[in-house]
């Protein structure tokens, strides 16, 4: 790409600029609408394409490659159809912020928007991609191409960040160009804060004896800055997103026992609270009924965040990083930090765990045996099912933000993609580092074809696969809503030793929780995918239920006399 007055096809210059964002890995479909930029993929050798089963996904691995490497995501589909599958995926990493770059075909520019019903035409595809995308262009001559797709890596990794959109007729990827001599990426901007802002918001909280800091997944790069705090004395509690920005061990965080009534009451004892690059979402704030402490201040680069969901009383615009650092450099030698805040914080969480674990029943051995198999140096993916519901999202301890990866859009059936995405950046970027994926049955088959992926891929993944032969939290709010009335909650199921057998997936099914350690040893004891199911009919249920996400219950009426 550096020879002047040679022509390439676009397809290869939009390989050689994706090489000099530092991308070496993509996930997709190989179909005749992207094929331009996969041959030159192939024949440059340098970013490792993984063809996925479908593209959703492909999507679905982009997307938690991204989120567990802290590179940007790449996934290429075709057009029409192959996009419309995708779409889904699209929604997860909308919602997730991810930094993401989804490459599309689209059909030969002279038919294209014609009302042709020309094969492969999705009508007004644009305008699909822009609904489940942070932004999407279309690249209109092969002129513009380079620039289009300079302009959506940037928008992808600017803050917030988030899944960009590119669709590319098919004839312009095959067009011949002379090679552009700069395929330098745009510099991504940082959102620098006032220091005026920075300094009202640093004379309100250095007036607070017990302050707490909830950390969102805008913070996931500001964990230096986070420990600078918490030398002055501020407790931590996390989102989900915001996972292990400190490390969940920590005596000092609450780790994501974020809305257990012991938390909760202990909000109460706080005298501020700043939350810093978190949407504090319905799910995680008992549909926003959650009583935070008082007052609350909020750090976030988007100013729409101000005042959302509950009420601010000092908002700051800006990057994370930059304002926690500039606080801690206004707070340092400042702050009387009453010496019961720590005790009364590890009380609170002690109370939340004994809890969260009664409620287990059998599967406090199953939680047990996983924190002590995965270490230290290992990614948590996890599906939407009951046992992430209840303990997942908690458990296993993080002590990196890079190393959990949960659906958090609430659709089921991503985590096998998400796990295999999370094990192909591990193999790249963090050689030795095992995946554990955490799944559901009912999810879980959703996208069986991806074990092909998996194998082929060969992931060093352990599939965790919670089988009880239905949707299992279905069944939970019929039982609790519905009289009991079972519909439409009993699924047909694979046997997956012969399944796994004939994919040449190592496999172990365990019908007694006394013979989980074993069944953990022979899951990490080699390279590759292992599916280690769960017999949830042989073991029994949990002790506490699961019916979907809790809610705060409002206070009795009394009557007056």
């Amino acid at each position: 790409m550096h020879k002047t007055n040679v022509e390439v096809t676009v397809g290869s210059v939009i390989a050689a600029f994706l090489e000099n964002c530092g991308v070496r890995t993509a996930f997709g479909v190989i179909s005749i609408h992207n094929m331009p930029i996969l041959d030159a993929f192939g024949e440059r050798g340098v970013v490792r394409f993984v063809p996925a089963r479908g593209e959703a996904g492909g999507t679905n691995m982009a997307d938690s490659y991204a989120r567990s490497t802290g590179k940007l995501g790449v996934c290429l589909t075709s057009t029409g159809t192959a996009a419309g599958n995708a779409a889904g995926a699209m929604v997860e990493a909308l919602t997730a912020g991810t930094p993401m770059l989804h490459i599309t075909g689209q059909i030969e520019s002279q038919y294209l928007d014609q009302g042709l019903s020309y094969i492969h035409e999705a009508p007004d595809q644009l305008t699909m991609l822009h609904a489940v995308s942070k932004a999407a262009f279309r690249v209109r001559s092969a002129e513009t191409a380079i620039s289009t797709i300079k302009h959506a890596v940037q928008v992808a990794l600017t803050a917030p960040t988030g899944p960009v959109s590119v669709e590319i007729p098919i004839d312009i990827q095959a067009a011949l160009i002379i090679a552009p001599e700069d395929l330098t990426p745009l510099e991504v901007p940082v959102y620098q804060p006032s220091s005026d802002a920075l300094d009202r918001l640093a004379e309100k909280l250095v007036r607070a004896h017990r302050p707490m800091l909830w950390l969102g997944g805008g913070a996931r790069h500001a964990g230096d800055a986070v420990r600078r705090l918490m030398k002055l004395g501020f407790g931590i509690v996390s989102s989900t997103q915001g996972r292990g920005i400190v490390s969940e061990t920590d005596p000092q965080t609450l780790g994501s026992f974020n809305l257990h009534k012991p938390v909760e009451n202990f909000y109460q004892t706080c005298d501020a609270m700043l939350v810093v690059g978190s949407r504090l979402r319905g799910n995680e704030t008992l549909k926003y009924q959650l009583k935070l402490p008082r007052p609350l201040y909020r750090v976030d680069v988007d100013p729409a965040n101000e005042g959302r969901c509950y009420e601010t009383q000092s908002f700051v615009q800006g990057d994370a990083r930059l304002v926690l650092e500039g606080l801690a450099d206004r707070l340092e030698g400042k702050m009387s930090v009453d010496p019961k805040f720590l005790g009364d914080l590890q009380a609170a969480r002690k109370a939340a765990v004994a809890s969260l674990v009664d409620g287990l029943g059998p599967y406090s051995a199953l939680v047990s045996a996983l924190q002590d198999a995965v270490g230290d140096n290992f990614n948590w993916v996890r599906d939407v099912t009951v046992s992430n519901s209840t303990w997942g999202n908690r458990y296993l301890y993080l002590s990196s933000p890079l190393a959990g990866v949960h659906a958090l859009g609430g659709g089921i059936g991503q985590g096998l993609a998400m796990g295999i995405g999370a094990a192909v950046g591990a193999a790249q970027n963090a050689p030795g580092k095992k995946t554990f994926c955490l799944a559901g049955d009912g999810g879980f088959i959703l996208n069986l074809g991806e074990m092909a992926t998996a194998v082929q891929e060969e992931a060093d993944m352990v599939i965790v696969l919670m089988n009880d032969k239905g949707y299992g939290v279905i069944k939970n709010i019929q039982d609790a809503q519905y009289g009991g009335r079972r519909h439409y909650v009993e699924l047909h199921t694979p046997d997956y030793a012969q399944l796994c057998q004939s994919l040449g997936m190592r496999h172990t099914r365990v019908s007694d929780l006394g013979q989980i350690k074993d069944a953990l040893k022979q899951a990490t004891s080699q390279k590759g995918p292992f599916m280690l199911e769960v017999d949830m009919l042989s073991i029994g249920t949990f002790k506490t239920a699961f019916a979907g996400p809790p809610v705060n219950q409002p206070e009795p009426a009394t009557l007056q006399s």
